[in-house]
């Protein structure tokens, strides 16, 4: 049989309500970064797609990571991890909201190979991403190597036949990050819980690794991209 996946269209402010305590093994998510408001524009480029600065009219709606600590560790196994995509300007805030909440507080290095060149060469490439990670004394820890357990991973932003065209989403993660932290963090048959879900790959990434997926996403456009990816795989398992 295929992994259970459980997918909502909704606020996932709304929607986390009914979700268990103590049954999610691993929050991997990417909630908004709230970078588009220090945007200088995007960049028009001759006969070349434009460089989107502006990210999405969803990141300018303030997003604050203390919304989210009540549920988060009523919803979260005393196993379980949490692992957050963020940026350098929201940092500060994820630590004032989760560093007295949990016994470790760290965080990863997600270094892009590929990323937007700098057209105007008036700064640095904006070529990393930080990934929060939170968890307590017990928790759920596969060590792999110790080549592979370094907070700092490389690949390449998502392109060619794994980036969504439609709709496209400025902040698809590759599923090779995701499969990554999934493997560290949980076991097979866990439950991966991503509220922010995006076109759906943490979804992809937890099927493909035998796991449980829930995903909650706001703007159904995604979620409908999201739904159509992981439908395909779960009949890829059956065939």
């Amino acid at each position: 049989m295929p992994p259970t996946i459980t997918l909502v269209n909704a606020d996932m402010f709304e929607y986390i309500k009914n979700i268990p305590d103590n049954s999610i093994d691993l929050i991997l998510t990417d909630p908004p970064y709230n970078i588009a408001k220090y945007s200088t524009g995007n960049i028009n480029l001759p006969q070349r797609k434009k460089i989107n600065n502006d990210i999405a009219e969803w990141d300018l709606v303030e997003f604050s990571p203390h919304l989210l600590i009540n549920d988060f560790k009523r919803i979260l196994k005393p196993t379980g991890n949490i692992f957050v995509f963020t940026s350098y300007n929201q940092l500060g805030d994820w630590h004032d909201a989760f560093n007295n909440e949990f016994d470790t507080f760290q965080f990863m290095v997600w270094h892009k190979t590929n990323p937007t060149p700098k057209i105007f060469k008036n700064g640095f490439l904006n070529s990393c991403e930080l990934i929060i990670c939170m968890w307590n004394k017990g928790h759920t820890w596969n060590f792999l190597s110790q080549k592979e357990m370094h907070n700092f991973i490389e690949s390449p932003i998502c392109m060619g036949r794994e980036r969504i065209k439609n709709p496209m989403h400025p902040a698809q993660k590759p599923v090779k990050i995701l499969k990554h932290i999934i493997k560290i963090a949980s076991n097979e048959n866990d439950t991966v819980f991503d509220p922010f879900m995006g076109v759906g790959s943490t979804g992809v990434a937890a099927l493909e690794l035998n796991r449980k997926f829930i995903g909650i996403e706001i703007n159904e456009a995604y979620f409908q991209a999201a739904k159509n990816r992981l439908k395909n795989i779960q009949t890829s398992f059956l065939l």
